[in-house]
């Protein structure tokens, strides 16, 4: 496949001019289009779903024949939210999963069904490295489902999510929040945009949070974070917006944790088994060590963006330098040797990780309309370099963790004769002074595991109308990807794994409208996971089993239809889709990784956003997800880490759902204001029953969370806002992990905020 790049890379680059030599828009249709964003406004609803942030999206959502949820600014302000999870909770289809050793704690949201955790962009450029992501400098968050490949490169199959920043306008405007809460919340946030002279303006958002989580003993966040940017010429055709984003973390991480009721896959324990849900003893408990425990992140990222209009072409190029770092060392309530089973105790097992991340990646592109005969044309191309550049180390323990009454993991006994590495279930002790007889130190920087990730790029994207009532939509996408793994080795050779692949992605849609306002369309779309897709840093690694093996490639075929309704007040939007992942990563009859699986999803999505009127706002959807794992395989006949016996049998797993994957899900939000100030508002999130592993025998219950909101404007630019969350104080499980344990939610929670803006 090497000889297609020259030709292919060639033929997309000279696609980039080709439309300058073609016709020119039709006069007055810049102007058209003027009004019809002005139209919009008047209305208090662009920026919702009707226009993504990304230049590839060619034409409005209602034109586009894919599934976009966007989640605005107004959104996630009325919910109260504070970080992307919180954002995303009003997304159906999306659920997330738990962190362990192989895979770093952060951001690890699941779109329909697959592990979305590499497939994070800020801006349009992949935003590498495991992180817990901050919501003080974003527009909105957009959600793009089904495989994405031909828009961003290398993708899991199920979407990806694109976090649209605050950029500078024309506008003198400040706002500020100061709110206090339950469980010693305090946050404050300031946004401040400036006109500094003829076309040029700055920003600056600021952000400072503290507090614990509710209904959970000892843990909590702290964090803070700056966002400065200035842009000139935002009044002329050229324009430039130069921006840095700095965020630093320093929690008492608590991973939620409560282990599985089915510790023993075999023996006379098997008795003692309950039905694969988490124990609960009391939602509170913390099985994790205040003179122990930590979580350390930090982010700075830098990014110089530079456009110039054509006139009706623009020409742009955004670049970006990113470095950020993700230290910690946690508790996870290890259920591996079935203490609490056993014993009513719990061996308090370590993760930890130590990970720089370094990339720099640059996106030249042009955009614009033009006309080929009677075919008008609304065009996207581009080129991308990326080089990311990750180092990955631990946090060692000395003498460490095992019980030295048993030399092992088993904790019949609890207290200092464990070393406090053994704690009662029922009610743990987060003050134990572990750190007495303990030495905590990073690994040796130089024996860290590195990886290096190169790739090179080359993208269109066309929106063809043939007549007001029929448009075609194209996508295609060609990416250079390389890395490499380093793992040193004491006395010995590194030992070193590396991939190097060249894929073709691409998306294809009709599109029929009936009515101007409304849309019918069918599209497929492909995506590409390449071994070693996370740079090392999450759950798609590169090894010696997969190294030489090709993309794991997912098609999806999905029809639907979008409505914008009352004046273009309420957009509704549905379809139904089948994907299909045909070579999935398996072991197959001679105990060889090769690209022999095969998963399958159907589903159905149903989604509404709106502004009924001046004061009535509504958001919601639901999501039907129908997965099925056809081919997982062949596993060992005789259970274990290795396979003594040489034998395989087709996997039990066959016919199973997939993990983390919710059969039904649903969510709603609506707010409405009062005559004399007060904005009531209320939601609700249901999630249904999802399992942790493959084999579907451990899992956490559905459940359904209610919140509210109620705001009073003091005067036009002063008011307060009390946010309850988790209104009921309901007690459930956000994430399901493979195997040791799930993660709970926080208890109900209410904060105040004074919002003030001048």
């Amino acid at each position: 496949m090497n000889s297609m790049r020259t030709p292919l890379t060639s033929a997309l680059l000279f696609a980039i001019g080709s439309p300058l030599v073609a016709h020119a828009a039709p006069e007055g249709a810049a102007d058209a289009d003027q009004r019809k964003a002005t139209d919009l406004d008047g209305v208090h609803v662009r920026g919702s779903w009707f226009n993504p942030s990304s230049p590839k999206f060619t034409a409005e959502l209602l034109d586009t024949p894919k599934s976009v949820s966007i989640v605005s600014d107004k959104l996630i302000a009325e919910t109260g939210a504070t970080s992307l999870q919180d954002a995303l909770r009003m997304v159906p289809g999306i659920t997330f999963g738990a962190g362990e050793g192989g895979n770093p704690t952060g951001d690890r949201p699941f779109i329909r069904g697959f592990d979305s955790q590499s497939n994070i962009f800020v801006d349009g450029l992949r935003d590498v490295g495991s992180q817990t992501r901050e919501i003080f400098d974003l527009e909105q968050v957009e959600v793009v489902k089904g495989p994405s490949s031909a828009y961003g490169g290398r993708d899991s199959g199920g979407g990806s999510l694109n976090l649209v920043s605050k950029t500078p306008k024309l506008k003198n405007e400040t706002s500020a929040s100061m709110g206090v809460g339950t469980d010693r919340y305090a946050r404050g946030t300031v946004d401040a945009n400036y006109v500094l002279g003829d076309g040029v303006a700055a920003r600056l958002n600021l952000m400072k949070h503290e507090s614990d989580i509710a209904g959970r003993d000892a843990a909590n966040v702290s964090r803070w974070g700056i966002a400065p940017s200035i842009a000139f010429g935002l009044n002329g055709p050229a324009q430039v917006i130069a921006s840095h984003y700095h965020m630093e973390t320093d929690d008492l991480p608590d991973a939620g944790g409560f282990p599985y009721s089915n510790p023993f896959t075999s023996g006379p324990n098997v008795a003692l088994n309950g039905d694969g849900s988490p124990l609960v003893p009391d939602r509170n408990n913390y099985y994790g060590l205040k003179d122990r425990d930590f979580q350390h992140t930090r982010a700075d990222i830098s990014t110089l963006d530079a456009s110039y209009d054509l006139g009706g072409h623009k020409l742009r190029n955004i670049a970006r330098l990113g470095n950020t770092s993700n230290d910690y060392l946690w508790t996870q309530p290890d259920d591996s040797k079935g203490n609490p089973n056993l014993y009513g105790t719990l061996w308090r097992r370590t993760n930890s990780r130590a990970v720089d991340v370094k990339s720099f990646v640059d996106q030249l592109s042009l955009t614009g309309r033009f006309e080929t005969g009677a075919l008008q044309h609304s065009y996207s191309a581009g080129v991308e370099y990326s080089d990311e550049k990750i180092s990955r180390g631990s946090y060692l323990m000395s003498p460490g963790t095992n019980n030295p009454l048993t030399n092992g993991t088993s904790c019949p006994s609890t207290g200092a004769a464990t070393g406090y590495n053994c704690t009662d279930f029922n009610n743990p002790n987060p003050n134990d002074p572990w750190s007495a007889n303990q030495t905590v130190y990073r690994s040796d920087k130089a024996a860290d595991v590195r990886q290096s990730t190169r790739t090179r790029s080359a993208y269109l994207f066309d929106t063809i109308e043939l007549n007001p009532q029929w448009s075609v939509n194209l996508g295609l996408r060609y990416d250079d990807y390389s890395t490499k793994q380093v793992t040193p080795v004491p006395g010995a050779a590194a030992t070193v794994f590396r991939n190097d692949s060249d894929f073709i992605n691409y998306q294809a849609g009709v599109v029929f409208k009936p009515v101007a306002n409304g849309s019918l369309y069918l599209s497929y779309g492909t995506s590409s996971t390449p071994p070693g897709m996370d740079g090392g840093d999450g759950a798609d690694g590169i090894s010696l089993a997969n190294e030489d093996l090709d993309p794991q490639e997912t098609r999806n075929v999905e029809l639907g239809t979008k409505w914008d309704l009352f004046g273009n007040r309420l957009n509704l939007t549905a379809a139904i889709f089948h994907t299909e992942l045909n070579n999935a990563r398996v072991l197959i009859d001679n105990g060889t990784t090769q690209n022999a699986g095969k998963k399958v999803i159907d589903g159905f999505e149903l989604g509404f956003t709106g502004q009924l009127s001046d004061n009535w706002s509504l958001y919601g959807g639901y999501t039907w997800l129908d997965s099925e794992l056809k081919d997982g395989g062949y596993v060992c006949a005789v259970a274990g880490r290795t396979c003594p016996s040489g034998i395989y049998v087709p996997s039990p797993n066959n016919g199973n759902v997939f993990p983390n994957t919710a059969r039904h899900s649903a969510t709603l939000w609506t707010s409405y204001t009062l005559p004399f100030g007060l904005t009531l508002g209320a939601g609700a999130s249901y999630s249904d029953k999802q399992y942790g592993d493959v084999a579907n025998t451990k899992w956490i219950p559905s459940y359904t969370r209610w919140d509210a909101m109620a705001s009073y404007a003091i005067q036009d630019n002063i008011s307060l806002q009390l946010n309850v969350q988790n209104l009921t104080d309901k007690t459930y499980f956000t994430k399901a992990y493979a195997s040791h344990y799930a993660a709970i939610a926080p208890g109900r929670a209410a904060t105040l905020a004074l919002n003030v803006k001048f």
